[in-house]
């Protein structure tokens, strides 16, 4: 089965629907909003079963990373290690500056096929049909992705009695600075944590991740901000963020999405945030929209038609992706949780090195351990 696709959003998740759809042989219009197209945020790391996906999508990501160590160095304030990743150990994840990963899914998507400035404010389907309204025209295909991100016109239009996008009680700054040759940790502190991770080029993705009561405190200079509240703790810490630009520290909260009943309806299918938004915590959120796009064009590719497909691809992905966003909202608890925190550090101080290693090894990972469906090979 091949078709004409409409995708809505341009980040991550709808260029790799993108590239998904063109591996099977069709052809799709990708409608973007901003005038210029482009990746928000600083850093990302992208595990196994992300990187698979990848691979199976024909992307050329990989050389773009950086081997972490992050989430097998854990440290505390002070700097003491609570746990440490060896020399010689194989890195399980690598990390991307999101501007490359955007980069080289869009090196891959054919030309022609991404139109920016283009919002959306409508969707009508018909019978064998979706008509997406625009601003100055109307547009008609086979099928629509929608991969418009946690506050998606797609999702508002065809499920509109359900919840907005959910406060989890925690707020974040991210920085990349010129910092080169980091081999990537976590460090935990009451109430919070710092990630680093080595991104190209020499420089380093920073994290700080906090509780906060509400959404939308801001500062007058946020990167002042961030320093006075970790600007003791070890080295390289307050380098990092002193030498990251002022202006481009990014202060974000951190939402999620309430469970849907469904990530389609007759032809739409959503995709990527637009349907599971979740906290950061488990390093997902990416890697989650890149598996929806592999699914999707499998289940395109093999099924008779696109409502078959669509069943299939929410059968198959609700259910990985919302256990996926309860587990990082869970763990986002927990690593911000200053009641928490003395213990936690001490049963990990506590744990054998050896079954440390095992225990955040790719294989010893449900989530990591997921396998691509193989697309079928190009004509």
């Amino acid at each position: 089965m091949s078709g004409e696709a409409i995708v809505i959003g341009g980040g991550i998740g709808g260029l790799a629907a993108a590239v998904a759809l063109d591996r099977i042989g069709w052809r799709a219009t990708v409608l973007e909003r901003t005038a210029v197209l482009g990746e928000i945020g600083a850093g990302m790391s992208q595990a196994p079963n992300a990187l698979r996906a990848l691979d199976e999508l024909g992307v050329q990501a990989r050389s773009a990373g950086v081997p972490t160590y992050a989430a097998g160095t854990l440290r505390t304030p002070d700097g003491r290690y609570l746990q440490r990743a060896r020399p010689g150990n194989t890195a399980a994840m690598l990390a991307f500056h999101r501007a490359d990963l955007h980069r080289a899914l869009l090196d891959a998507t054919p030309d022609g096929w991404v139109r920016t400035g283009v919002e959306v404010t409508d969707l009508r389907q018909e019978a064998g049909h979706v008509t997406v309204v625009t601003g100055e025209e109307e547009l008609t295909a086979d099928l629509v992705v929608a991969a418009d991100g946690i506050r998606s016109t797609a999702r508002r239009l065809l499920w509109p009695d359900a919840p907005p996008p959910r406060f989890l009680g925690r707020t974040a700054w991210l920085g990349i600075a010129d910092v080169a040759d980091l081999p990537g940790s976590i460090t935990l502190g009451p109430g919070g944590y710092f990630l680093i991770h080595p991104v190209a080029r020499g420089r380093a993705y920073w994290a700080y991740v906090t509780t906060e009561s509400r959404p939308g405190v801001r500062y007058d200079d946020e990167r002042t901000e961030v320093t006075r509240r970790v600007g003791a703790w070890h080295d390289p810490i307050p380098e990092l963020i002193g030498r990251t630009p002022p202006g481009s520290v990014i202060h974000i909260d951190i939402h999620d999405l309430d469970p849907l009943p469904s990530y389609v309806q007759g032809r739409v299918a959503l995709l990527g945030d637009a349907a599971h938004a979740m906290s950061p915590d488990r390093g997902q959120g990416a890697g989650q929209s890149i598996e929806d796009t592999v699914v999707l064009a499998a289940a395109l590719a093999t099924e008779p038609t696109v409502e078959a497909a669509l069943h299939r691809y929410d059968a198959d992905r609700r259910p990985r992706t919302q256990a996926t966003a309860r587990g990082a909202r869970k763990d986002g608890d927990r690593t911000t949780s200053r009641a928490a925190y003395r213990t936690m550090v001490t049963m990990i101080r506590l744990m054998p090195a050896a079954l440390w290693r095992k225990s955040i090894a790719p294989g010893s990972n449900a989530t990591w351990r997921w396998e691509p469906p193989r697309l079928p090979a190009r004509t």
